[in-house]
């Protein structure tokens, strides 16, 4: 939560959160906050104003499998959504899903309810890479590689950045790669294999900035994020502002 809104709560006026963020009263694990848009957390961080530490504003972290046919959003009139496959006590309008996946990709999905660290895990400023494994139903080759880095282009003139792709086994029918791509227009992936004479069949997100996806995690099957994983969050948050 952004920390003007954590002190607003707390019933600090707007010129006592100015005053108190030039004086450095206002301490983010030991410290100075440097802006009254910081994002913190005080399940993973200390929140000091005035001396007084401030509590009960933590956040929801989830890593959720993506199954097929699933559609990311919080609410569809016909389809099942992410939020549905989430036990009761677990769906709230404050939980989002941080990024989209097409209702026939599959994998690593991120579920939280701390709004500006979503926007920031897919600014652009920020390149945050994804990862995906892809099977595709034609071959795939050295130049298709070559192609991926220089960039991809569009048959409308829309320009891809530059994108990593590793071939593992290619044949005329079908190959199996994975592609790491810096942004998220829509339908890249599989415009971006278009564009080169092959249709993609099958596609999954492994990796999401720092996070992998759990192998142990089936699909539809969700857990809350880890130690090593909320220190990634927590990295994350201090660099926010």
């Amino acid at each position: 939560m952004r920390l003007d809104k954590i002190l607003a709560q707390e019933k600090v006026s707007r010129k006592g959160m100015k005053q108190a963020l030039l004086k450095k009263e206002i301490l983010v694990d030991e410290l100075p906050a440097y802006s009254l848009a910081q994002n913190v957390d005080t399940g993973l961080q200390e929140l000091i104003f005035k001396d007084r530490i401030i509590e009960g504003y933590e956040h929801i972290y989830l890593m959720l499998h993506k199954p097929n046919g699933v559609v990311t959003a919080s609410k569809d009139k016909e389809l099942l959504t992410v939020m549905d496959i989430l036990p009761q006590h677990l769906q709230s309008d404050q939980l989002y899903a941080v990024g989209r996946l097409d209702r026939d990709t599959t994998g690593l999905l991120l579920l939280t309810d701390n709004g500006p660290l979503g926007f920031q895990l897919l600014h652009p400023q920020y390149h945050v890479d994804k990862t995906y494994q892809v099977e595709v139903n034609g071959p795939l080759s050295s130049e298709h590689i070559q192609k991926f880095k220089d960039g991809i282009i569009f048959l409308d003139g829309t320009s891809c950045k530059p994108a990593q792709l590793e071939i593992q086994v290619s044949s005329p029918n079908l190959s199996r790669a994975t592609i790491t791509i810096s942004e998220g227009k829509f339908h890249q992936v599989k415009k971006m294999f278009l564009s080169v004479g092959v249709k993609v069949t099958a596609l999954k997100r492994v990796q999401f900035g720092d996070f992998t996806l759990d192998s142990d995690l089936a699909e539809g099957q969700y857990r809350p994020l880890n130690q090593e994983e909320l220190k990634i969050i927590k990295n994350y948050l201090e660099k926010s502002g």
